[in-house]
């Protein structure tokens, strides 16, 4: 199997598992509230996926919905695609990865308060230490899947147009009948 096959699979993995770690570590902080670890944890590493809860809670009300119903499913498609060695799957996957990725840096956008209305002064949030890791690792590994993903589809384009180029020389080479 192609390298850059599995490669596409990096970025739902990525994906999954920081949700995965972050609707744990929530869950861990309500049954120890006084850790201060885990409150560094919820809110320095995983603080991204607070802003885009406190965005999707006033859609979908269902606890655990970031992993349950977005993070999990990519993670399963990628899955069969893999397992499949299906390029649709792994393409649903890494462009619904891809989104989410975007969405979560959106929604960090969205929770710091616009002191400006100058288009060019704007000032752009971006988080720190952890939660900047954290975010960077999610967006790279998903657009790493996302041009893994186009790079092998315009491949196939290209032997497609190649194999009827050829075929073409050969039709149009044969002498005609008359």
């Amino acid at each position: 199997m192609n390298r850059l096959f599995k490669l596409q699979f990096l970025g739902p993995l990525a994906l999954f598992v920081a949700t995965l770690g972050a609707e744990l570590a929530a869950r861990a902080l309500q049954y120890a509230p006084s850790s201060e670890l885990l409150w560094f944890i919820n809110l320095r590493m995983f603080g991204i996926f607070q802003r885009s809860y406190a965005l999707l809670s006033d859609v979908v009300a269902y606890d655990g919905f970031q992993l349950f119903g977005i993070a999990l499913p990519i993670f399963a498609l990628a899955c069969v695609g893999l397992v499949a060695r299906s390029r649709l799957p792994f393409t649903v996957a890494t462009h619904l990865s891809a989104a989410y990725a975007g969405f979560l840096i959106l929604s960090w956008q969205a929770g710091v308060p616009d002191l400006s209305q100058q288009a060019s002064l704007v000032p752009v949030a971006v988080p720190s230490g952890a939660g900047l890791y954290v975010m960077a690792t999610i967006f790279g590994t998903c657009f790493v899947s996302f041009v893994v993903t186009h790079l092998l589809y315009l491949s196939a384009v290209r032997a497609e147009l190649g194999a009827l180029a050829g075929w073409l020389r050969i039709v149009l080479s044969r002498p005609t009948a008359a």
